[in-house]
């Protein structure tokens, strides 16, 4: 019986694209990095190199732009990978500029094997390779010379089990190009511009031996480098046997009648959604929420798309923050997706072991992610929360509304399908006096109270009172009667604390 050959596979440096790549690049891979202009094709395969290259492991870098290769350079020394000691030791840059020039693809064959005899490279790069292919090709004889000088170099850098990486500039993968079908590997880059934004995307149209990741990937390009954001669910996490939890498992608000009209706390991984118009107190309850996790030992994390929690009015969060026990995740970027969104927030609930996530608020998570992702906005907040879900987190989002009095909406955007608790908090008209209304519309699959109750919002947080009596006055915009029985006070709500 035959055994399998086993390929090994390289950790690339860039943080996400072993994942997207199914486990890494296979060694001796005959690769290409291909896409429009100024997309991160020269920084994708430089980010990789260093990544890799030692001086038992070493690198040749042929450059055949149209640019000086110490242009190229001081540019690319900019990025942090960057490794100033390497160079000349690990990684060796040779221009071929001249030989590409002279249109003899033969003559640039001759070179690239002697340079590779010389220093005997793991790792070997032709950038821009599409620059190769086009010098002094005939319109008649382009597609057999370059088919034959692509197979002579593929086999020939196989042979010496190089692991090699092509770079050009491509812009339809639909091209009858031989390059494409002798590559072991093709990485696709793209990017546009909409309104502000500019989207960078990934696609491994190929990657012979593994499967990788389908479809689309957005990546970024920082000082870091590359990263790059697989598909949320990627990072779902695999929950051992046993480890599920169920309603028997609530978290407490900090609010304790809340709580009580929960049916005592939120089942542990749910979703809550807390929608009201301004004003109304949801980041306050959203706080309150993250501070009762504190107290009972539980890390937290607060992700804001609109105010600075420093900014907020409450300063329990930012006391929390500066605490380490709450953690912060921001963004002003006018390009995010929600892959990067994911990547951002399970990074910091990793770090802290958090199990509570607050999102404040729906109206600027939407407004943070690029145009192109805003159509798919619903999917968007399904797939989030799902990945924060099986990871064993209980997720609180706001969502600002409308009070129009008349109708009893929960979001504008047609996501209270999504999540399992819904908390709406409301005003009503008693007499010239505009009061804070809150009831629990949904808690799945358990029981929870049906009661509308009057809350007031003071310096130590939220104090919900007694039932409403008037539910018609209260949706019709009449002035509503509450029981003289149920004062609204802080008294009303003794448990607090």
């Amino acid at each position: 019986m035959t055994s399998k050959v086993t390929i090994n596979r390289l950790p690339t440096g860039v943080p996400g694209l072993d994942e997207v790549l199914g486990g890494g690049l296979p060694e001796f891979s005959f690769n290409l990095i291909a896409g429009p202009p100024g997309c991160g094709k020269t920084t994708l395969a430089h980010q990789i190199m260093f990544a890799l290259a030692t001086p038992e492991r070493s690198a040749l870098y042929f450059t055949v732009l149209g640019e000086p290769p110490l242009k190229m350079l001081r540019y690319q020394q900019q990025f942090d990978f960057f490794d100033n000691a390497s160079i000349n030791h690990a990684v060796r840059f040779i221009n071929l500029v001249d030989d590409t020039l002279k249109g003899d693809l033969d003559q640039v064959l001759r070179r690239i094997v002697a340079e590779v005899e010389a220093h005997s490279p793991a790792l070997v790069f032709v950038d821009s390779f599409r620059s190769v292919a086009l010098s002094g090709m005939p319109a008649g004889k382009r597609p057999n010379n370059l088919q034959h000088f692509v197979q002579q170099l593929g086999m020939l850098l196989t042979s010496w089990q190089a692991t090699t990486f092509l770079i050009g500039e491509y812009f339809a993968e639909n091209d009858p190009n031989p390059v494409f079908t002798v590559a072991d590997g093709l990485i696709w880059l793209r990017q546009s511009v909409q309104r502000n934004s500019m989207v960078r995307k990934m696609e491994i149209l190929k990657m012979r031996g593994q499967a990788t990741q389908s479809g689309l990937h957005t990546f970024r390009i920082t000082s870091a480098g590359i990263k790059v954001f697989g598909p949320a669910q990627a990072l779902v996490a695999v929950q051992e046997e046993g480890t599920a939890t169920g309603l028997g498992t609530r978290l407490l608000t900090g609010v304790p009648r809340l709580d009580k009209m929960l049916g005592g706390g939120i089942p542990r991984s749910y979703s809550v959604l807390v929608a009201g118009p301004s004003g109304s107190g949801k980041s306050i309850l959203a706080a309150a929420f993250l501070a009762e996790g504190v107290r009972c030992g539980e890390a937290g994390v607060v992700v804001a798309f609109e105010q600075r929690p420093s900014q907020s009015r409450s300063p329990v969060l930012a006391d929390l923050i500066k605490s380490g026990r709450v953690g912060l995740v921001e963004s002003r970027a006018p390009d995010l997706s929600i892959d990067e969104i994911v990547v951002l927030i399970m990074s910091e609930v990793r770090r802290l072991n958090a199990s509570r996530v607050v999102i404040d608020s729906l109206s600027g998570f939407e407004l943070g992610l690029a145009p192109t992702f805003r159509d798919d906005f619903r999917e968007s907040l399904l797939r989030l929360v799902t990945v924060l879900a099986s990871e064993g987190v209980t997720v609180l989002m706001t969502s600002e509304l409308e009070d129009r009095y008349t109708d009893l909406r929960f979001s504008p955007y047609g996501t209270a399908f999504l999540t399992d608790v819904i908390i709406v908090q409301r005003y009503i008209e008693v007499g010239s006096e505009l009061r804070r209304m809150i009831a629990v519309v949904k808690v799945r699959a358990s029981a929870h109270s049906s009661q509308l109750h009057e809350f007031t919002i003071k310096a130590d947080g939220i104090h919900i009172g007694g039932m409403l009596v008037d539910q018609e006055g209260l949706l019709g915009g009449r002035p509503t009667r509450r029981r003289a029985s149920d004062p609204v006070s802080s008294a009303s709500d003794a448990d607090h604390g």
